[in-house]
C-alpha cells in the first residue's frame, strides 16, 4: 500500500474509493480489502444490492439461474446458501446480498445514503477529490465505478405526464411495502424486460389493465422450478466445473451452444434444439446455435420457431400478431424472461394498445390520450427502462486531466480500453460498462472478473512504487474500432436497442457492449495483464 500525500483538510484519506454497493461493488470492496487497501464505499441507497434493492415491482425476477448468478469467489459461500428457485425473485437476491454483506463485514465501509456528486482529478498529487451530496468527502488514489450498467431510470417525455392526479409508479423505484391495485384502472407503459415480468402478476390484481406497447419484444418463458435438497446437493457437488465452463463462456453460463451450423441440421434436429432450449427457459435461447446471431437465415430458424409457440399460446391471432416483433432479428434486443406473459392477452381484464398505430397524444389528470382514444387510470406504471451503460456515470461530474469531464470526453460516445481504462482519467476505473461484454453476460461473474483485474492492476502499480495508471489514447481508439467491427460482424446492430443507446433521445448511436463472449473478453484482458499492462501507461 502506497500511502501518498496527505488528504486535503476535511477529507479522509483511503486507497480506493468505490461508487456503488451492488453486485461488484460489495465484491470490490471484500476483495480491495483483501489485499490491505483501505476503503470507502458509497451507496446512493439505505441498503445494499445496487439493481435489485430498487426494482422491486411485482414479478421482478433474474433472468440467469441462481445458481450462477451468485458469487464464486468463497467456496463455503457457495456451499451455505440454499437457492429455493431455478430463477430467483428480486426479494431472495436481495436477501442473498445481504447476507454477503453481513457475513463478510461489508457495511462497515460503506456510506448509505450518500450520493457522488463529483469526482475530480488532483493532477499534482495525481489523486481523486470525492464528494458527495451529504458532505462526506475523500480523497482516493484509485476511483473505480461500480455503479452498474442499468441504474439510471429512463423516464418519458410525454406531455401532461406530471399531471397525472393518480398514482405514478417507475419499475425501478417501485414502493417497497408494495402496492395496492384491486380494483384499480390501470396503466403500463412499456413491453421491455421489467414490463413483461410485471404485467402478467399486474393483470391478477387490477380490475382493468391497459399495456400501452410501442415495439414488442421477444420473450422466453422462463420455465421457472423449485428447487428441492437433491437439485440443489447435485449443483454444488458440480460447482467447480460449472464455474469453470462459465468463466469460458459466451454469456457467462454453463450451458453450451449446438456444435454445428442451425443450417447444416436436419428438421428434426434443429426442433429438437430449440425445444431443449424453450425446455431451458430463458435468455439462452438466443445461444442454441453458434450462427444464430450471425447469419439471417440461421436467424430465421429460431424465428419461426418461436413464433409458431407465442401464436399457440394467445387465442385472438390479431393480438398475437401485435405480440410479434418485426423490426429486429430474434435475440439482437436482450431476449425478455416471462411466466405466463403471452396468455396474460387471453384475460378478459387485460387490453394491448399498439402505439405503433395510435401513439400517446398527451396524459392528463385522469388518464391517457391516444391519438384515438381516452384511458381513463387510476395507476400509471412506467415500464420505460433504463438509460443504459452510461446514464449513471453521466450523472455524476467527473473531470480528468486538464479540467476535462467525463461527459464532454464521451459526447460522441464512451470511449475505454477494455471496458475498464479512460484516457485522461488516470487511477479511475468503469466496471461492466462499455467496451466489456457488460448486460451480454452473467453480471454476477463478470463483476469478479473485473474486480479482480482491477485489485491486480493496483498491485502491479504499488509493486513498481508508481503513482497510478492510465489507459493511452492509441490503445482506446483501438478497442473502440475493434468492438465496433466485432459488433458489425453480427445482427446486433440491426435492433433499435438500448445497446445502441437507441431508447434515449439525443444520445449518441455507438453500439456499446463487447459482443464475442465473456471468455474471450477475459482471454484478452488477462493477455494485458500479463504483458505488464500494455496499453497502459505506468505513472511515476
Amino acid at each position: 500500500m502506497n500511502p501518498g500525500n496527505p488528504s486535503s483538510p476535511g477529507r479522509t484519506r483511503v486507497d480506493v474509493a468505490v461508487v456503488g454497493a451492488g453486485i461488484a461493488g460489495l465484491y470490490a470492496l471484500h476483495r480491495f480489502r483483501g489485499s490491505g487497501l483501505t476503503v470507502r464505499v458509497f451507496e446512493a441507497a439505505d441498503g445494499v444490492g445496487g439493481v435489485w434493492y430498487w426494482n422491486r415491482y411485482p414479478g421482478a425476477r433474474c433472468d440467469v439461474e441462481s445458481v450462477d448468478y451468485s458469487y464464486s469467489f468463497d467456496e463455503d459461500l457457495q456451499q451455505e446458501w440454499n437457492w429455493s428457485e431455478k430463477y430467483a425473485a428480486q426479494p431472495e437476491i436481495l436477501a442473498y446480498l445481504e447476507h454477503v454483506a453481513d457475513r463478510f463485514d461489508l457495511r462497515r465501509d460503506i456510506e448509505f445514503g450518500t450520493r457522488v456528486t463529483g469526482i475530480a482529478l488532483d493532477e499534482s498529487t495525481m489523486t481523486w477529490q470525492v464528494d458527495t451530496d451529504t458532505g462526506s468527502a475523500v480523497t482516493a488514489r484509485f476511483v473505480v465505478l461500480a455503479t452498474g450498467p442499468l441504474s439510471n431510470a429512463n423516464t418519458p417525455a410525454i406531455d401532461g405526464l406530471g399531471s397525472f392526479a393518480g398514482q405514478l409508479l417507475h419499475t425501478s423505484a417501485w414502493p417497497h411495502d408494495g402496492v395496492d391495485l384491486g380494483g384499480q384502472r390501470v396503466g403500463v407503459i412499456g413491453t421491455g424486460s421489467s414490463g413483461i415480468q410485471a404485467i402478467p402478476v399486474l393483470a391478477e390484481q387490477a380490475a382493468q389493465l391497459h399495456v400501452f406497447q410501442r415495439t414488442a419484444n421477444y420473450s422466453v418463458p422462463a420455465g421457472n422450478t423449485r428447487l428441492d435438497d437433491g437439485i440443489r446437493r447435485e449443483q454444488k457437488a458440480n460447482y467447480a466445473q460449472r464455474r469453470r465452463l462459465s468463466m469460458a463462456s459466451g454469456g457467462g453460463s454453463p450451458h453450451r451452444t449446438h456444435p454445428r451450423s442451425a443450417l447444416e441440421v436436419s428438421a428434426a434436429e434443429l426442433r429438437a434444439a430449440y425445444e431443449q432450449r424453450w425446455q431451458l427457459g430463458g435468455v439462452l435461447f438466443s445461444k442454441t446455435f453458434p450462427d444464430q446471431l450471425t447469419d439471417p437465415d440461421a436467424n430465421d430458424t429460431a424465428r419461426l420457431f418461436w413464433e409458431d409457440k407465442i401464436r399457440a399460446e394467445i387465442v385472438d391471432p390479431e393480438v398475437a400478431e401485435l405480440l410479434i416483433p418485426r423490426d429486429h432479428p430474434i435475440g439482437t434486443k436482450r431476449i425478455c424472461t416471462d411466466t405466463d406473459y403471452y396468455r396474460t392477452y387471453n384475460r378478459e381484464n387485460v387490453r394491448l394498445v399498439d402505439l405503433r398505430a395510435t401513439p400517446i397524444d398527451r396524459i392528463d389528470a385522469g388518464g391517457l390520450h391516444t391519438t384515438e382514444s381516452y384511458f381513463p387510470l387510476d395507476t400509471l406504471v412506467l415500464a420505460t427502462g433504463f438509460d443504459a451503460m452510461t446514464g449513471s456515470v453521466a450523472k455524476i461530474a467527473i473531470t480528468g486531466r486538464d479540467g476535462r469531464t467525463l461527459n464532454d470526453t464521451w459526447r460522441d460516445g464512451p470511449a475505454t480500453y477494455l471496458g475498464l481504462g479512460i484516457p485522461g482519467f488516470p487511477n479511475l476505473f468503469n466496471l461492466t460498462g462499455p467496451g466489456s461484454p457488460s448486460v451480454l453476460a452473467n453480471m454476477v461473474l463478470h463483476s469478479e472478473l473485473h474486480v479482480d483485474w482491477v485489485a491486480e492492476a493496483i498491485g502491479f502499480v504499488d509493486g513498481r512504487g508508481a503513482k497510478g495508471i492510465e489507459a493511452r489514447a492509441d490503445a482506446a481508439a483501438a478497442w473502440v474500432a475493434e468492438c465496433a467491427d466485432r459488433a458489425a460482424g453480427t445482427l446486433m446492430t440491426r435492433a433499435n436497442s438500448w445497446y445502441l443507446g437507441a431508447n434515449i433521445p439525443g444520445k449518441p448511436r455507438v453500439f456499446m457492449p463487447f459482443v464475442s463472449g465473456f471468455g474471450v473478453y477475459g482471454e484478452i484482458i488477462a493477455e494485458v495483464a500479463a504483458a505488464e499492462y500494455k496499453g497502459f501507461d505506468l505513472l511515476g
